[in-house]
């Protein structure tokens, strides 16, 4: 703004300022109306600029080798003259002789204002790996934030010339909902979250988007992008094909629990026959002995005759093969507890661990490790899911327990894309 606003030519105490309250990029003119005529450019020596803390100001000026650029980043305050303002020093001095005026367009950007676009996609179709024919409905609403940190980049990728803020707005939400768009579409298979999951992963999937939304701003607009916030994923629950992939989904879970369930208790009984296996040996070896020594007391008799008299040659043969079984049956149950002493000395076999998890205000398990590398395969269960065992003295995120990193490193990747 000047202080003469009715000399088009360039007042002699013009002070070049930005009194803007929004703004990104705004081009200073002593009469306030925006041209460019080059007496509506003419800046005159004894003129002042200020540029306030967070502001740039840019000054460009044509030379025998093209147009030239001097940047002033605020705070400053100075009267412009060639011994105080090196930065002009040339331009007066090449181009102009020492003379005043001289020609130079100067624009006003903003590095300390923070601007945010509203974004909402519409229903468009997101499709389980599992169920890869049921295309869900799916729509995304949100903000991005974005400001200037690297202005020459800027200004080297847009035109300052009649520079609009709403059709920059317009052209960057365009943009970037058509990108956002795109990554959420494929993120069932690039990330493994199924469809069904989405909208309770809005914090993950936000992290996973926000870094390439940042390089396409960064690289095509020149802007910085300081905040993603996805606010929103809705899938359409009206859907027939939510409501079949749903059910779907429910009843692989039912499978899936029902199925554990035998396991687990398959594998329980295995466990108590094994340990009960030693005694239930020596109980039938009893048995056999037993009846092995009533036959060697009808055997050997009573050692007289059928008159009454001594029979020494039963006794003899009743001792003799009663020693013989005698021994025999001694031998045979010696070795028994011998085994069964073995198998009382071996330890244990390792106890089987198992996981309880907390997911949606709901606990449920125990589930062992076969279990829950299947739970894995299916997106039941990540680095996030809560977890906790017997032993652990709180709930913790799978990630942070060192005993389940090979089953949540274990998901297969999506194949390499086909080079057609």
């Amino acid at each position: 703004m000047s202080i003469f606003n009715n000399k088009p030519e360039g007042g002699l105490m013009d002070v070049i300022r930005c009194d803007e309250q929004e703004y990104l990029v705004w081009k200073w003119s002593p009469t306030g109306i925006v041209n460019t005529t080059n007496k509506e450019n003419a800046i005159r020596y004894g003129s002042s600029i200020r540029v306030k803390d967070g502001e740039l100001a840019v000054f460009f000026y044509k030379q025998n080798n093209g147009t030239i650029q001097d940047f002033i980043i605020g705070p400053h305050d100075q009267t412009i003259k060639t011994a105080n303002f090196p930065i002009l020093t040339g331009i007066v001095g090449a181009a102009f002789g020492g003379k005043s005026p001289f020609q130079a367009e100067i624009y006003y950007i903003n590095l300390a204002g923070n601007i945010q676009i509203r974004f909402g996609i519409p229903y468009f179709d997101v499709f389980d790996q599992r169920f890869p024919d049921l295309g869900v409905p799916c729509a995304v609403r949100g903000t991005l934030t974005f400001n200037i940190t690297d202005y020459r980049n800027f200004i080297k990728l847009n035109r300052l010339i009649n520079f609009s803020l709403e059709d920059f707005r317009k052209q960057i939400q365009d943009v970037t909902s058509r990108k956002i768009k795109q990554i959420v579409i494929n993120i069932p298979g690039d990330t493994g979250i199924p469809a069904m999951q989405m909208e309770r992963k809005i914090s993950e999937i936000n992290d996973y988007v926000k870094p390439m939304l940042s390089s396409i701003l960064s690289d095509d607009f020149g802007v910085n992008l300081k905040r993603l916030d996805i606010g929103a994923i809705e899938l359409d629950k009206e859907h027939p094909h939510y409501q079949q992939l749903k059910k779907s989904t429910v009843d692989q879970q039912t499978k899936f629990i029902d199925v554990s369930t035998d396991i687990q208790l398959e594998g329980m009984r295995l466990q108590v026959e094994q340990n009960n296996l030693a005694a239930f040996t020596v109980n039938k070896q009893a048995d056999v002995a037993k009846t092995a020594a009533e036959s060697l007391g009808k055997l050997g008799g009573s050692g007289t005759t059928v008159d009454g008299g001594f029979n020494a040659a039963g006794l003899v043969a009743g001792a003799m093969v009663g020693g013989a079984v005698g021994g025999g049956l001694g031998q045979m149950i010696g070795n028994t507890m011998h085994g069964f002493n073995q198998s009382q000395q071996t330890p244990p076999p390792p106890p089987i661990v198992v996981y309880m998890i907390y997911n949606d205000g709901k606990q449920s398990g125990p589930f062992n490790l076969q279990q829950l590398q299947v739970m894995v395969q299916n997106g039941q269960l990540n680095k996030e899911t809560i977890v906790w065992k017997q032993g652990m003295s709180n709930w913790d995120q799978a990630g942070n327990v060192a005993e389940l990193s090979f089953i949540l490193g274990s998901v297969t990747p999506p194949p390499p894309p086909i080079n057609k």
